[in-house]
């Protein structure tokens, strides 16, 4: 029986199409995967279903009524439930709180009912069959454990539709199968899910249908049973790839960084390493551990185990003071709040770094710093009137360039770039594509994290593949191809 039907959605943002007509449609009792690549279009058409966005065309039917546009409450009321990648559990609060909260149980001059709130919760996860305990502390649950609980608050609000979005990020693998077995259950019942996952093992394993967005618009739907992960991966990324590579193959120099079975918050045993002038890609979904290795090679992040050589040293890990001082400087991926100081001038902004880490010159010479400073901005090509603007009043790819000429500025010989292009306009990217091979060429190591596999072939000699926190792939340029990345990046290939 049909339970869900969204016809024709169309979402625009700002005169941005992220929707074009998009269809999709889920019956009761059944798990179906919604898949697409990041910014396909995935979350806002959750997020439409959930009431949490209005839609600018298109109808909402559900459980045979069509549903308001854009009401949080009605889609709760009608019995669909998203229970996001970040979970919504309160730590300081137990179990049967964390499950009643706002529509607690009370008595006798509003008082809290806690003896019917946990006789209630038990009720629920015996009917689960979890071994949720009532009176725990959330907090001290594991992560499994937690997922358990958003699925129980799902459930308990009478859920006839779940939303699990990237639902086993955080999970072991014997929570994964614990967790698969739960839905199974929960699916024999008669509740239905949309599950959002790139893990094609995942999705071939609990799946019954699918259906794919590429680009804002939809592209396939289908049983699970009918497809292979190669046609899936193909729908999901398209026929075509980056049109101009810009990439130049360089000599390389010697080994500069190098991991041995580094372990981190995120990942554990990665082994990689990284010439003189070499431009080395990571890439992988979402919570791979790309974005972990790059910050704790930088010290932002403490190490797990495992060691780190910079320039044939012992790296000093889990400072960033003293990485800095060995030649590594970091573009993390949030430019806004981990690199910008907006109160700071241009100018400012550009030496801070270097005067962190020069004690044997702790006074500023603000004359000096203007040669600097316009030096860096004739090199990158920085667009800036004067160098006492305050950074925010420059573009997004400006404000980049100021960044990376900060660390220029203390003449870092490694740069660790966390998706260096994100929130940059289409000129501004092929601006910094550019100036990291010009970087290259000069003799700098530049490390390279990004989603988006056109941007590695414009640039990396290298491509290491990161899935579920591990390597899979180290891929030379000749082979850095979207599907095949898609697919290590996705556990399809191993």
């Amino acid at each position: 029986m049909e339970l869900l039907r969204m016809e024709h959605i169309h979402k625009s943002f700002f005169g941005v199409k992220v929707l074009d007509d998009v269809s999709l449609t889920v019956k009761a009792g059944e798990i179906h995967a919604l898949l697409g690549e990041n910014g396909a279009g995935k979350s806002t058409l959750m997020n439409i279903l959930s009431g949490v966005y209005t839609r600018d065309e298109g109808t909402v039917t559900f459980d045979g009524k069509e549903l308001p546009n854009g009401s949080i409450s009605a889609s709760e009321g009608a019995g669909i439930a998203f229970v996001h990648q970040e979970l919504n559990i309160f730590n300081d609060l137990e179990v049967y709180e964390n499950l009643f909260l706002g529509k607690e149980i009370t008595g006798f001059g509003g008082k809290l009912d806690k003896k019917a709130m946990i006789r209630e919760a038990e009720q629920l996860f015996a009917e689960m069959g979890v071994p949720l305990q009532p009176r725990a502390l959330a907090g001290d649950l594991v992560t499994g454990a937690k997922q358990v609980l958003e699925i129980a608050k799902a459930l308990h609000s009478r859920a006839k539709l779940i939303i699990l979005d990237e639902p086993t990020t955080a999970l072991s693998t014997s929570e994964i199968e614990h967790f698969f077995g739960l839905i199974r259950s929960l699916k024999e019942k008669g509740t239905a899910f949309i599950f959002i996952s790139h893990k094609m093992p995942e999705i071939f394993e609990i799946a019954d249908e699918y259906t794919v967005l590429r680009n804002a618009r939809f592209i396939s739907t289908g049983k699970i049973a009918d497809v292979t992960p190669e046609q899936i991966t193909r729908d999901m990324v398209g026929e075509t790839f980056a049109n101009e590579d810009v990439y130049e193959k360089r000599e390389l120099g010697d080994v500069v960084l190098k991991a041995d079975n580094l372990s981190g918050q995120g990942f554990s045993d990665v082994s990689f390493e990284c010439r003189k002038g070499e431009i080395l890609g990571f890439t992988g979904l979402q919570g791979a551990g790309c974005s972990e290795v790059l910050q704790t090679i930088f010290g932002a992040l403490p190490s797990g185990g495992g060691t780190l050589t910079v320039h044939g040293s012992r790296g000093a890990q889990g400072n960033i003071h003293l990485a800095m001082k060995e030649g590594i400087g970091m573009i993390p991926a949030n430019r806004k709040e981990n690199s910008v100081i907006p109160d700071m001038t241009l100018l400012e902004n550009t030496y801070l770094s270097r005067h962190t880490i020069d004690t044997k010159n702790p006074s500023i010479n603000k004359k000096n710093e203007q040669v600097r400073f316009e030096g860096f901005k004739k090199t990158l090509n920085i667009k800036a009137n004067k160098s006492d603007d305050p950074i925010v009043s420059l573009s997004g790819g400006n404000q980049q360039k100021v960044i990376l000429a900060r660390w220029l500025d203390t003449d870092a010989q490694i740069l660790l770039m966390d998706n260096p292009t994100q929130g940059i306009d289409v000129g501004a990217k092929e601006e910094i594509y550019r100036l990291i091979l010009k970087l290259a060429e000069s003799g700098k190591t530049i490390i390279v994290n990004t989603l988006e596999i056109p941007e590695l072939k414009k640039i990396a000699d290298r491509c290491i593949v990161f899935y579920h926190g591990n390597i899979v792939a180290d891929l030379p340029h000749s082979e850095i191809e979207e599907n095949k990345v898609m697919m290590y990046s996705t556990g399809a290939l191993k």
